[in-house]
């Protein structure tokens, strides 16, 4: 039986591109099935809005600017929501909370602590990866501050997750370690940002809005032609 492709997927929650590229993941998950086995790592784009909006888009109107252009954006994507309050009311200072509480999530995944079992369908999507998709939700569709803890725990509880052991693995640095292992390996893999797409070794490297058509043929190429042999298409 032919090995699964491994593809890492980076980005950061509150990049716009991201938030309309979950449903080309959702939809890899479902086309390939367990002949593909996504990986999820976060990347600190936004670790700091007030210089990479406020300083970077000063001349472009700042924040306000700069959720006009995300809303604009979103225009083009009907499938996804977006509220008219984005960037201008409860403007998150940072990714970095939400990356801290999701790797914490993540962990508790990757332990066994949290499984499908017991809890509605979502869309295909594992405990985890809903949890992501949440915390984009709060923050593009609801306007919420997701730099907030309290706000990612209020989360946590929508989807009636342990909220002690989260904070637990954030509080004694495991949760830490895992983030800062994803910046290691963005460096590692010279990725340019988010979201970004690592397959085959770094040969094959996809990044920002890249139509599902071409993930796909990634995706398959792989599939067909396993190991080191090259292909001339």
């Amino acid at each position: 039986m032919t090995e699964p492709v491994r593809l890492s997927y980076f980005s950061d929650v509150l990049c716009v591109w991201a938030y309309v590229s979950q449903i080309r993941l959702d939809e890899l998950e479902r086309a390939f099935g367990d002949r593909l086995v996504i990986s999820h790592h976060f990347l600190p784009v936004f670790g700091c809005t007030d210089h990479r909006i406020g300083e970077g888009w000063r001349e472009r109107g700042g924040f306000e600017g700069f959720g006009e252009h995300v809303r604009e954006v979103c225009a083009g994507f009907p499938h996804v929501e977006i509220s008219p309050q984005v960037w201008r009311r409860n403007v998150p200072k940072s990714s970095a909370t939400a990356h801290h509480f999701l790797a914490s999530v993540q962990l508790l995944e990757e332990k066994g602590i949290l499984s499908r079992e017991g809890v509605e369908d979502y869309a295909g999507r594992s405990v985890f990866e809903e949890s992501i998709e949440r915390v984009r939700l709060a923050f593009f569709r609801d306007a919420r501050n997701i730099a907030e803890l309290n706000e990612l725990l209020r989360v946590s509880d929508e989807l009636e997750l342990p909220r002690k052991t989260i904070l637990e693995q954030m509080s004694n640095g495991e949760a830490l370690a895992s983030l800062f292992r994803d910046v290691e390996l963005r460096d590692e893999y010279k990725l340019e940002g988010s979201p970004s797409y690592y397959l085959n070794q770094g040969r094959q490297k996809l990044y920002g809005n890249v139509g599902y058509r071409i993930i796909e043929a990634n995706v398959a190429e792989m599939l067909e032609r396993p190991g080191d042999s090259a292909s001339w298409c």
